[in-house]
């Protein structure tokens, strides 16, 4: 399995990753966010930082004492390359649905 699917098969690893494409940020406030969501020590919430940044997840800038967290969502071309031949098949699906739900409306309207 690839790192970037191994990475993302984690819950905790994944919200950090969200959080992060919202904003950069210390490792402090990581570490709050996460505390408030989920039953975990820093030192383990370090450890993820670390594993992001080791796999290229994340880069970090240090200003002062804070080290400040920011998303490279360049791993992430990886699975977006998987993912893309069953774009198609959702596309289609989605078109489908969305040309269900116009007539529906239409014939609602025309009753």
């Amino acid at each position: 399995m690839s790192v970037a699917f191994q990475i993302l098969g984690d819950p905790v690893k994944r919200r950090i990753l969200e959080l992060l494409s919202e904003t950069d940020m210390s490792s402090g406030e990581v570490v709050s966010r996460i505390q408030k969501e989920v039953k975990i020590s820093q030192p383990a919430i370090s450890q993820h930082l670390k594993i992001l940044r080791e796999s290229g997840f994340a880069t970090v800038t240090e200003s002062g004492t804070r080290r400040i967290y920011t998303l490279d969502a360049s791993p992430l071309r990886e699975v977006d390359e998987w993912i893309s031949p069953f774009r198609n098949f959702f596309n289609k699906k989605l078109l489908a649905l969305h040309t269900e739900v116009a007539r529906g409306k239409r014939s609602r309207k025309n009753s």
